[in-house]
């Protein structure tokens, strides 16, 4: 015993002064990170995925087909085409079905079949032949205002809520802005004949079609409005990151490198010397073991005790012990290079960064360009990826799940190349662990 009152240690500098730099560089980079990412997607929206379909068959009109459809798709793909924050892509009914399904558009335009005869049928119109500028001119008669043509804007919750908000908003205010356009255009055709149009049929003339939203791809009700594959992907990264933590801290009891702490009790183990490889061979075999037991406890309380909606039961059990393995394991690796700066370390990389890269919440394409640069990697977006098409799209391989088990792998891959590697070089230079204590197995007294 030294003496010396242990409440002196709070004058030492050092002690604040270290505290102070890492907890500050830690509530610094969080908020940054957390903050950073979501403070204004509208203006870092870049290329966010629409679709634009025209089924418009439209309409024979002084003895010429026209097709108001095509104007509305143009006028919509040029009231944005600017700023580029829409990706509007043109596609067929079934395209738009299928990447919907697949979580590849946050929304669609659909023009429907009957948009030009409604349109012509809204106006009373028959036909006249063709204006001097190419413009088919459309005559009228007084036959009564039939009900507006409707433009019909999907969105597609699966997606990700905020992705699927930003697209329903630009689409609509695109959609509305086309409808005025188109209107003015058929204004113009009609000219003085307009006149002779009831007063409510010359304001819907002047904007034809009515927007209404509508789910492109309904989830069921126990889905969290598709945000349940993130919550059940954090938490297969969250399992796996303290999971590690864990094993890393008792692995090095049972080999003698520390003392563990029973309440008063601290228990000793007698030194099993292991160089630095093969402590981490250990730890990640320890891992694999308990990632069957934790990846099935945590679907039997998402899915049996809180009832969530889930397909594919079997592949989601495999998805979820493998999510959880390579994240332990990735975790341990950078526990083991790192010593005690590593769970700093790997709270960054699987929660401070990956979070805000998720997609899940704010997509990937309203997102700073640093961010999307992180979201490449980050395991916690490739995990995401692939529970969600699981869950929601009839687990499709080019819904996320064959990227995810493909970046699961380069991510096992590459902390066994990292952490052996650094470790064994650590070994080779005599950087050995130096036990503090040795003590007979298994004593126990009091702390």
């Amino acid at each position: 015993m030294s003496g010396v009152q242990p409440f002196r240690v709070l004058r030492a500098r050092t002690l604040w002064i270290a505290n102070g730099v890492v907890t500050g560089v830690l509530a610094l980079l969080f908020a940054v990170l957390y903050v950073g990412a979501n403070i204004d997607p509208v203006d870092h929206m870049t290329k966010l995925p629409v679709g634009l379909v025209n089924a418009d068959k439209g309409a024979a009109v002084g003895g010429e087909q026209v097709n108001l459809g095509a104007r509305i798709i143009e006028s919509t793909r040029k009231s944005a085409a600017s700023d580029g924050g829409i990706d509007w892509k043109v596609m067929s009914e079934k395209e738009m079905k299928e990447e919907l399904g697949e979580g590849k558009l946050y929304g669609a335009l659909v023009v429907p079949a009957d948009f030009t005869s409604s349109v012509t049928a809204l106006t009373g119109t028959t036909t006249t032949g063709t204006s001097t500028t190419g413009t088919t001119a459309i005559g009228t008669t007084a036959i009564g205002t039939p009900a507006r043509p409707r433009l019909t804007v999907l969105t597609n919750q699966s997606a990700g809520s905020v992705g699927s908000g930003l697209a329903r908003t630009a689409t609509t205010r695109a959609a509305e802005n086309a409808s005025l356009q188109v209107g003015k255009e058929l204004t113009a055709q009609t000219g003085a004949r307009q006149e002779k149009l009831p007063a409510a049929a010359r304001l819907l003339l002047a904007d034809p079609a009515a927007v209404t939203v509508e789910d492109g791809h309904p989830l069921d009700s126990r889905s969290g409005l598709g945000l349940t594959a993130f919550y059940y992907a954090l938490t297969l990264v969250v399992v796996g990151m303290l999971s590690a933590n864990v094993v890393s801290g008792q692995v090095d009891h049972a080999l003698g490198y520390t003392h563990n702490e029973m309440g008063p009790l601290r228990l000793h183990r007698p030194l099993i010397r292991a160089t630095r490889v093969q402590t981490l061979a250990i730890s990640s075999t320890v891992m694999a073991g308990m990632s069957l037991l934790t990846g099935t406890l945590v679907m039997v309380g998402a899915v049996g005790i809180m009832g969530m909606d889930a397909d594919h039961l079997p592949l989601l059990w495999l998805f979820s012990v493998c999510a959880i393995a390579v994240s332990g394991i990735g975790a341990l690796t950078l526990l083991a290079v790192f010593g005690t700066p590593g769970m700093l370390v790997v709270t960054l990389v699987f929660i401070g960064m990956a979070v805000p890269t998720a997609g899940a919440t704010t997509p990937i394409e309203a997102l700073p360009g640093f961010y999307r640069f992180l979201s490449e990697f980050e395991p916690l977006r490739q995990i995401t990826g692939g529970v969600r098409s699981i869950l929601y799209y009839d687990a499709q391989g080019d819904a996320g799940l064959t990227r995810g088990w493909v970046m699961m792998g380069a991510g096992l891959v590459a902390a066994a190349l990292f952490g052996f590697g650094v470790l064994g070089w650590y070994d080779r230079k005599g950087l050995h662990r130096i036990p503090v204590e040795t003590t007979p197995e298994k004593t126990a007294v009091p702390a």
